[in-house]
C-alpha cells in the first residue's frame, strides 16, 4: 500500500477569549483546535519571567539550591542551570544594586571567569545572595517553578543572552549560505557582552528587521537592570509579553489568516505587538463584537473541547484512541474501531488507520500539552516499509510542535516511544458532566452524541440500506429540526434517509439502530 502524503497550505487562526479571571487563547490549524493555552490574571510564573530573587540553601548532595521566587515552594536552581558566566552575573547584580553601575550595556564591564562546568554548587553561591533567574517551568503540581541563571531575551528573529560573546543559528535553517550570511550580519550587529541565538524565522530576514529586534531586546534589558537598586528582593524585574503576543511572536507565520479576539484592550494591544512585528498582516487581527454567539461557540471551539479531552478520542472512519494517564507515563492505544474496511488485506487497514491516529496522535500531545515518557500502541504492521511511512509521517506531523520531544522508530510489536518537554501544567479539562437522570452519577458530555451517532451510522450504512433510529424525543428533535436538519446533511451524504423515532422511555444518550426487519443492529 503506497501512502502518499499531500503538502498544501495551511491557514492558522487564534482565537482569544477573555474573561474578568482569565484569558483562553486557542490556535486553529485548518478550523482544528491544536492547541489550547489559558493565561490566568493571577498568574505569576509564567515562562521567560526574570525574578531578582534570593538562595534559600544550596544543597550540596542534590549539587542544586532551593531559591526563593516568591511563590509558596522554592524554586529549583541545579548547577548545570547557572550559566558558564554566573560569576560575572552576580558582580553586575551586586554593582547594579549598589548605584555603581549606570551603563547596562556590558561593554565596559569586566567579566568574571568562567565557572567550572563540573564544580559544586556549594563553592559557587551562598545562602541569602541575591541572584537573577528565570522560569523555565512553571510550577505544576506540588513543585515549585524550575529556574535557570542563564538569562535569555526571545525576540521575533532572535534571542539575546547576556553575559556571553556566542552567536548560534538555528539548526532548522539547513541552507548552509544563509547561515553564513546571518552570523556575519549578527556578528556585526551584536552589543559586546551579549550572545545571540537567530531564529528559524529570521531566515531571509534583512539587516533592519534583525537590528530592530535587537534594539528591541537591548531595551528591555536596559529596563530590567534600572529596576534592580529599588526592587523588592524576591519580586519580578522582567515579565513575559502577555500570552497573545508570545504566542504570535513563537509561531506567527504567513499562514495565519486570522487573529480573533472579543476584548478591546487586548485587541489593541495583540494589534500593536503585529505592527512591530508584521505590518503588513495587521488586517488580519479582527475585534468579535458579536453579543448572540460567544466567540468559542462560533468557531466551533467548544465542541472541540468536548469531544477532544476525554478518555476516549473518535477519528475518522470509525477508529478511535484511548488515552490513559499513569504517574510515570501516559499511554496512547490505537483502535481500528467496529467497521467494515475496503481496503484489501489487514496491513492495509492497519497503515490507514495508523496513518489517522498519527495526526490524531501529533495533535493530542500538543493540546494536552501531554509531557514525560508517551508509549504509542499502533496496530501492528508486519512490513518494515510501512512501519517507517508511519514513522516519518508522525515526525513531519510534530515537526511543528515547539516543545522539544524525541522520537523512537516503531518496535515490531507497533509500540512508539515519545519523550516531550512540557514547562507548563498539562491542559486537563473534565469532559464528563453529571447525570440529569441520577444526580449522583456522570455521563459523557451529551454534545458528543451526535458525533457518536454518525460515526455509527456511517459504518451501519455501508451495510444496510433501510435504518431506523431510536431516540430520546429531545434528541430526535435537534436531529431533525431546521433547514437543512442534521438528518438532511446525512441523506446528502450518504444518499440513504435515515428515519428517527422518539422514544420516550430513553435516557437521553440512549440510541439503538434497527434494520427493517426491526433487528437491532447496534445496542
Amino acid at each position: 500500500m503506497k501512502v502518499r502524503i499531500k503538502i498544501y497550505r495551511v491557514n492558522k487562526e487564534l482565537i482569544i477569549r477573555s474573561s474578568s479571571e482569565a484569558v483562553d487563547f486557542a490556535l486553529l490549524k485548518d478550523g482544528k483546535l491544536i492547541e489550547l493555552h489559558k493565561e490566568q490574571e493571577t498568574s505569576n510564573f509564567q515562562v521567560g519571567d526574570i525574578f531578582i530573587a534570593k538562595i534559600r540553601k544550596p544543597v550540596a548532595g542534590l549539587n542544586a539550591a532551593f531559591v526563593n521566587v516568591g511563590f509558596e515552594k522554592d524554586a529549583f536552581l541545579h548547577y548545570h542551570d547557572l550559566g558558564p558566566n554566573l560569576a560575572s552575573q552576580l558582580k553586575f547584580i551586586k554593582l547594579v544594586s549598589a548605584g555603581k553601575i549606570k551603563d547596562f550595556s556590558l561593554k565596559n564591564f569586566q567579566f568574571e571567569k568562567e565557572i567550572d562546568k563540573d564544580g559544586s554548587i556549594t563553592e559557587i553561591i551562598n545562602p541569602n545572595q541575591s541572584i537573577l533567574v528565570q522560569v523555565v517551568k512553571e510550577p505544576i503540581s506540588t513543585k515549585g517553578p524550575r529556574i535557570s541563571a542563564e538569562l535569555s531575551l526571545a525576540g521575533r528573529f532572535i534571542v539575546l543572552v547576556p553575559f556571553s560573546d556566542r552567536v548560534s543559528i538555528s539548526q532548522k535553517i539547513e541552507d548552509k549560505k544563509e547561515k553564513e550570511r546571518l552570523k556575519r550580519l549578527v556578528q556585526a550587529i551584536k552589543p559586546k557582552g551579549f550572545g545571540v541565538i537567530v531564529r528559524t524565522v529570521a531566515e531571509g530576514k534583512s539587516t533592519v528587521e534583525l537590528e530592530k529586534d535587537l534594539q528591541n531586546l537591548i531595551e528591555r534589558w536596559t529596563a530590567m537592570c534600572k529596576k534592580l537598586p529599588t526592587a523588592h528582593h524576591p519580586s519580578k524585574v522582567l515579565g513575559e509579553l502577555n500570552r497573545a503576543s508570545s504566542i504570535l511572536r513563537d509561531v506567527f507565520n504567513d499562514t495565519f489568516s486570522g487573529v480573533l479576539i472579543d476584548d478591546e484592550e487586548l485587541y489593541n494591544q495583540t494589534k500593536d505587538y503585529l505592527q512591530e512585528i508584521a505590518p503588513s498582516k495587521t488586517s488580519i487581527v479582527k475585534f468579535y463584537q458579536s453579543k448572540d454567539t460567544p466567540i468559542f461557540e462560533k468557531y466551533n471551539i467548544e465542541r472541540q473541547i468536548k469531544t477532544s479531552f476525554g478518555k476516549t478520542v473518535s477519528m475518522s472512519k470509525g477508529a478511535y484512541l484511548i488515552i490513559e494517564h499513569t504517574e510515570a507515563l501516559h499511554v496512547i492505544d490505537v483502535n481500528s474501531g467496529n467497521r467494515s474496511n475496503k481496503a484489501s488485506n489487514q496491513e492495509d487497514t492497519a497503515m490507514e488507520v495508523n496513518m489517522i491516529a498519527a495526526a490524531e496522535i501529533a495533535r493530542q500531545l500538543r493540546l494536552r500539552d501531554m509531557g514525560g515518557i508517551i508509549v504509542i500502541d499502533f496496530i501492528d504492521m508486519s512490513n518494515p516499509e510501512n512501519r517507517k511511512v508511519l514513522f516519518d509521517f508522525l515526525r513531519e506531523e510534530m515537526s511543528d510542535d515547539k516543545a522539544k520531544h524525541k522520537i523512537l522508530p516503531p518496535s515490531k510489536f507497533g509500540l512508539v516511544q515519545i519523550t516531550r518537554q512540557r514547562v507548563r501544567p498539562e491542559v486537563n479539562i473534565k469532559t464528563r458532566e453529571e447525570d440529569p437522570n441520577n444526580g449522583n452519577g456522570e455521563i459523557e458530555a451529551p454534545i458528543q452524541i451526535i458525533d457518536k451517532i454518525a460515526l455509527d451510522l456511517e459504518n451501519i450504512l455501508k451495510t444496510n440500506a433501510d435504518v431506523v433510529l431510536n431516540v430520546h424525543p429531545f434528541v430526535a428533535a435537534y436531529l431533525t429540526k431546521g433547514f437543512p436538519s442534521i438528518r438532511s446533511k446525512w441523506f446528502f451524504e450518504h444518499k440513504k434517509w435515515v428515519k428517527i423515532i422518539p422514544r420516550d422511555a430513553y435516557t437521553y444518550l440512549e440510541y439503538h439502530f434497527y434494520d427493517k426487519k426491526k433487528n437491532v443492529i447496534i445496542e
